[in-house]
C-alpha cells in the first residue's frame, strides 16, 4: 500500500470496526468463563444426585443450586392448579407429565409436583397427600433476555415424585447432563465473527483504495 493510499484509509469506520471486533472478542472470553462456571455447576449436580439424605423442600424461590437434584418430600394439602406438559416417563416413552401446583400452607406460592406421566391431558383425580421425590428446576425458567437485563422472576423448583399416582407412569427425572453447556461453541462463534469482520473490512477498503 502506498503512502497516499494509507492517508486515504478511512479513520472513523476503521475505529468502529475495531471496536466491534473487540466487543465480539470480549463476548467470546465471557463465554469461556461461563463454560468453566457451567462445568463446576454440573459437577455439583452430580454430587447432589449421589446423596441419599433428604433435605427440606425450598418452597420460596430462588432455589440454591446446592438443593437441586436432592431428595426431598412435601405434603400437598390440595392441588390448586394442574399444568400438563409433554415429556417422557423413566423408560423413555413419551407422554403428558402431570404437574400440580400444590398448596402446602395458608400462604406462599405453593409447590410444583410432577406426580407422574399419562397418555392424555386429563388430570388425575387426586386431592393431595405426601409426596417424596427429587428436586429439579421448574418448567418455567426465565429467558436469556430477562436474565441479562435483571428482570427475571425467580423460578420455582419442582418435585418429581419417586412413586407416581395410581394409573400414571413414573416421570423421567432430569439430571445434570440435561443442562446445556454450549458456551465453548458460542465462544468460537464470537471469535470467528470478530475475525471475519476484520478480514471483510480490510478487503473492502483495499479494493476501494485500488480503484
Amino acid at each position: 500500500m502506498t503512502e497516499a493510499a494509507a492517508r486515504r484509509w478511512p479513520l472513523v469506520p476503521t475505529l468502529l470496526v475495531i471496536a466491534a471486533a473487540a466487543v465480539m472478542v470480549a463476548l467470546g472470553v465471557w463465554q469461556l468463563e461461563r463454560k468453566s462456571e457451567k462445568e463446576a455447576l454440573l459437577a455439583l449436580y452430580e454430587r447432589n444426585r449421589a446423596m441419599s439424605a433428604t433435605v427440606a423442600y425450598p418452597e420460596l424461590p430462588p432455589v440454591d443450586d446446592a438443593m437441586l437434584f436432592r431428595k426431598s418430600s412435601i405434603v400437598c394439602l390440595e392441588p390448586v392448579r394442574w399444568d400438563p406438559r409433554s415429556g417422557t416417563d423413566r423408560e423413555g416413552r413419551p407422554g403428558i407429565r402431570m404437574v400440580a401446583d400444590c398448596r402446602t400452607g395458608a400462604e406462599g406460592p405453593g409447590v410444583l409436583v410432577d406426580v407422574g406421566t399419562a397418555d392424555s391431558f386429563t388430570p388425575p383425580r387426586w386431592s393431595g397427600g405426601p409426596v417424596a421425590g427429587t428436586i429439579v428446576p421448574g418448567p418455567e425458567q426465565p429467558g436469556l433476555i430477562a436474565r441479562l437485563t435483571g428482570r427475571a422472576t425467580p423460578a420455582r423448583a419442582m418435585l418429581v415424585a419417586d412413586t407416581p399416582l395410581e394409573g400414571l407412569r413414573a416421570s423421567a427425572v432430569p439430571n445434570g447432563a440435561d443442562v446445556p453447556n454450549n458456551h465453548l461453541a458460542y465462544a468460537v462463534q464470537w471469535f470467528l465473527f470478530a475475525a471475519a469482520a476484520l478480514v471483510i473490512y480490510v478487503l473492502a477498503v483495499r479494493r476501494r483504495l485500488q480503484r
